[in-house]
């Protein structure tokens, strides 16, 4: 906000409607909301509280407490004309922790979805999807996956594995890994609702820092107005010209 020729009740607003509202605001959305004469204004605005929503010092989830299930999907459309096989679709991984409810009052179901991590990586490869749980899950956790070989590490780093080869059975999935599928169909319906799947791929990893932020506040939408602001302040911001040409990199 500093140096900022738009006012600051803007950038509130933006926080404000980013965190609070449900489907969070498209740049569109949010150029028309506040009568922003050009469109390069609000992206750059929404970006740079994008920067604000991950926390440097952010603590790795799962525990001795939780379960985390862990799986991977494909984030973009569909690639026609270019072979059986082919895609240009983004790889991403991510883990969430399954938790059970304590307030003692009758629910449809006994778990429900507790912190959320996402990461774009470039492949499935063993090196690609170890580093992510080792960055993101606390040691001795409890880690579910599917039978894919990039996890076939896991156990040897300290981590209580639960694996089950799925064969593609969709039923498998579903039982095994419930959760984490629920989350990347929630992801994805976002994605196509609110930006209607206009997506860039290098600029993914910011959109997912902007769902992982407001799911794990889902319960609390003040604090999480709060909180961007509070991060944001502490955060070096990406200018328009690096988010432009594709220098910014990301926070994952």
């Amino acid at each position: 906000m500093q140096s900022s020729h738009t006012p600051l009740s803007t950038w509130f607003w933006g926080a404000y409607l980013m965190t609070t509202q449900v489907p969070g605001q498209s740049a569109i959305q949010f150029q028309r909301q506040l009568a922003l004469t050009r469109y390069e204004t609000a992206f750059q605005i929404l970006h740079k509280l994008r920067a604000g929503m991950v926390r440097p010092e952010r603590e790795a989830i799962g525990g001795n407490e939780h379960l985390v299930q862990v799986d991977e999907c494909y984030i973009g459309g569909e690639t026609r004309g270019e072979g059986r096989g082919k895609h240009h679709k983004s790889t991403v991984v991510g883990a969430v922790e399954v938790r059970r409810r304590q307030d003692g009052k009758m629910h449809k179901r006994r778990v429900y979805a507790g912190r959320l991590r996402l990461r774009v990586v470039p492949d499935r490869s063993a090196e690609e999807l170890t580093g992510f749980v080792k960055d993101n899950i606390a040691p001795g956790a409890t880690v579910s996956t599917d039978g894919w070989g990039g996890y076939c590490e896991i156990a040897k780093m300290g981590y209580r594995h639960k694996v089950l080869v799925l064969a593609g059975d969709p039923d498998k999935a579903e039982a095994h890994l419930p959760m984490i599928h629920l989350v990347f169909s929630n992801m994805k319906t976002w994605i196509k609702g609110t930006h209607h799947g206009r997506i860039e791929p290098k600029h993914l990893q910011a959109y997912l820092n902007e769902y992982i932020f407001r799911f794990n506040r889902r319960f609390y939408p003040m604090t999480a107005f709060h909180s961007v602001l509070g991060i944001s302040a502490r955060t070096v911001p990406p200018t328009y010209a690096h988010l432009y040409s594709g220098e910014w990199e990301h926070a994952a």
